[in-house]
């Protein structure tokens, strides 16, 4: 297990485990190599169940975090079952919940994967393999040229995304991730891209990978779920690295913070009652040493909220 500092580690520790009165029992949904979890339980939170619906993160995991014994279990699935799995460990409800969206870094960093245009692989993107479900590559060489402009455009904001999405279609069959990204360079080259800019095949590379694996679809469904699953008090810490996931959690925590009444005589219009506090109105980012000594943690956003005493 790579033994890499998770992204903001420090916060979420301060965030979690100031759920009042204590923090006995935590659900880390995107567990991958353990990183939070570990700290988290090195900071002295009771006993952790970590998720992950990347079946090759469960050895990884499960090898870091073998010290802390029957205080650690993990299990392979999707943070949108969290509340069964929690039933499993005979759980009710939990005091904290750390959700860090997207790719891992472990993900990336495996050239068998086809996540990253650093390595020439075959593109399947899936997080569970064995799901059954269509890989990238399959995306990219059955949907028509207007359906892949529109993922890219949507799922990964691609202002070019028509010209690239036409020349996929020219140019196809397309069999690797170095291929695509390679295709994606050709048709955006003379285009403005500044020192520090991304490369130009990043933003398809995401689009994709957010079809492939659902992920906006996951995470509207979980956070709700994992609001009713806290105790009153418990807190949910999320990182995104996107806007679009920035989005979903943002919207989600200002309905869910909500108290809504119906006017007198209009109760059909239904009320509502808020279920949580913003604990930060704005997101929390790493700081500049951070940054520098993880590039990957640049684009990282926290946002927690803490379950009212009366939802």
């Amino acid at each position: 297990m790579s033994r890499h500092i998770p992204i903001l580690e420090r916060e979420v520790i301060d965030a979690l485990r100031a759920a009042a009165p204590a923090v006995r029992r935590l659900i880390d949904g995107t567990v991958g190599g353990g990183g939070h979890t570990r700290a988290l339980l090195s900071a002295g939170i009771d006993e952790a169940l970590g998720i992950d619906l990347d079946a090759s993160a469960i050895p990884l995991a499960e090898s870091g975090l073998a010290e802390f014994g029957h205080r650690a279990r993990v299990i392979q699935g999707s943070y949108v079952d969290m509340a069964a799995m929690a039933r499993m460990m005979g759980w009710g409800q939990v005091d904290a919940i750390l959700l860090d969206l997207g790719v891992s870094s472990l993900q990336l960093d495996d050239p068998r994967r086809g996540f990253s245009f650093r390595f020439d692989a075959p593109l399947d993107m899936r997080f569970q393999a064995s799901s059954g479900g269509p890989t990238a590559q399959d995306l990219v060489n059955s949907l028509p040229a207007a359906a892949l402009a529109e993922l890219f455009y949507r799922y990964g904001d691609e202002r070019h995304s028509r010209r690239i999405a036409s020349a996929i279609v020219d140019q196809r069959p397309i069999a690797s991730s170095r291929q695509l990204a390679e295709l994606v360079t050709r048709v955006k080259a003379g285009t403005a891209r500044g020192a520090g800019q991304i490369h130009p095949a990043t933003r398809v590379f995401q689009a994709l990978r957010i079809a492939v694996n659902q992920e906006l679809d996951a995470l509207e469904r979980a956070l709700p779920i994992a609001v009713d699953l806290l105790r009153p008090g418990g807190r949910l810490a999320v990182i995104s690295f996107h806007s679009l996931e920035d989005r979903i959690v943002k919207r989600t925590f200002k309905e869910l913070s909500t108290s809504m009444t119906a006017p007198p005589g209009m109760a059909s219009l239904g009320e509502r009652r808020a279920q949580i506090n913003l604990v930060n109105r704005k997101p929390i980012r790493p700081a500049r040493a951070e940054i520098m000594a993880n590039p990957r943690s640049r684009s990282a956003k926290l946002r927690v909220v803490q379950k009212l005493e009366r939802a």
